[in-house]
């Protein structure tokens, strides 16, 4: 019901159908914070997002360090695989003033914008948390819809770009607008989200992600409706884009960095390109919800994959932008020579250059998101 009315637009509407208005008060979010008694915290993470045991995969180096170093005890469970769906899941208790059951959650920022907004996550004590103070990465401290990161945490971050096989296609590409070559007819995808593809295609027009408007939005819209039409868009896809790159079906896709870092152990033909006309740079934050029942302990995790050892650890996991820039010269020294050379990888550690050309976009506010979703769903045919 939720998603047919627009996500937190739609609660507007619930609101006037005598349910309790979603937005909750400053004032109303904290509970009895169990922290000091209670050495535990639950934690909902996607799968695959943490580093595990080679020889035993159910076992998790970086949080079992953790649990021993301050004898909190976390449930980790991997239970979300779709930001919406997640949303669906947890938000009847939140906008009913009920604990979620989680004191940990991790989701996309456009997402996080969404709860933010809502005022369904609550501020973090920043004087327990001197690692996120010291080392969280400046390009990602101040996103517009949580300025100074007052409410999220960058998990991990990464970058929507455009992944291409060099050897099959034949030449390098430098511009989103090469996805519209006439050889590449039939060959290219785009991510079907609408939060997931609009930014890199608005940054191949020349706008400044960070203030699009509306017409900014539209014109792109009628260009991606004009090569569906033509057929120069095979199809849109969630991550299984990367079947269709293996297999040389497609030539060339909107991707994301750390699925092509991983995509390149089996392929090196297969490029990851930050357009000249700039890159979407994004992350997935860790928040706390309202009423959750260990705070203190939440707070205190999140500090602990701030320190640069752990988060080098992490880091050479899960292969995404490591959000802690520090971590890259503990990587570097490693006597292994295979994780030395992922300090010099570019998409986890961006250079300078690299940098200058990565945006993080404005979010959809909920007054837009109904409109412009009914308008992108439609094309991508959703």
């Amino acid at each position: 019901m939720l998603r047919a009315l627009g996500g937190s637009a739609g609660l507007g509407v619930l609101a006037g159908c005598g349910v309790p208005a979603a937005y909750v008060e400053p004032g109303d979010r904290a509970g009895v914070d169990l922290s000091a008694r209670d050495k535990r915290l639950s934690w909902a993470n996607w799968p695959l997002y943490i580093d595990t045991d080679d020889a035993d995969e159910s076992r998790r180096p970086t949080l079992e360090a953790f649990e021993k170093r301050t004898g909190i005890a976390v449930d980790y469970v991997e239970e979300i695989n779709d930001n919406d769906e997640f949303f669906g899941k947890i938000s009847p208790a939140l906008m009913n003033r009920q604990r979620t059951g989680r004191d940990l959650i991790v989701i996309s920022d456009w997402m996080c914008a969404r709860f933010v907004r809502l005022g369904w996550v609550q501020e973090m004590d920043r004087a327990r948390q001197p690692n996120v103070t010291k080392y969280l990465d400046p390009q990602l401290r101040s996103p517009a819809f949580d300025p100074g990161r007052t409410f999220t945490v960058p998990w991990q971050s990464g970058i929507t770009g455009i992944a291409y096989d060099r050897r099959r296609l034949g030449r390098e590409l430098r511009h989103v607008s090469d996805l519209w070559a006439s050889d590449l007819k039939g060959r290219v995808t785009l991510l079907s989200g609408l939060d997931e593809a609009f930014a890199l295609l608005m940054q191949g027009n020349g706008v400044d992600i960070t203030k699009w408007t509306a017409d900014d939005f539209h014109t792109v819209c009628d260009q991606v409706e004009k090569y569906v039409h033509s057929g120069q868009i095979r199809r849109f896809t969630g991550n299984d884009y990367t079947k269709d790159l293996v297999s040389g079906d497609v030539l060339a896709c909107q991707a994301y960095s750390g699925d092509v870092i991983q995509l390149q152990a089996d392929n090196p033909d297969i490029r990851f390109l930050v357009p000249e006309e700039g890159a979407e740079l994004w992350a997935e934050s860790l928040m706390i919800p309202n009423l959750a029942a260990h705070k203190t302990n939440a707070e205190r995790l999140i500090d602990y994959y701030y320190d640069p050892e752990v988060a080098a650890e992490l880091a050479a996991w899960v292969n995404y932008v490591c959000p802690v820039p520090a971590a890259q010269d503990v990587l570097a020294s490693s006597k292994d020579a295979e994780t030395a050379a992922l300090a010099e990888d570019p998409l986890i550690f961006p250079d300078a250059a690299m940098r200058q050309r990565l945006a993080i976009a404005r979010d959809i506010t909920g007054d837009e998101r109904s409109e412009f979703a009914k308008r992108w769903n439609a094309i991508a045919g959703l």
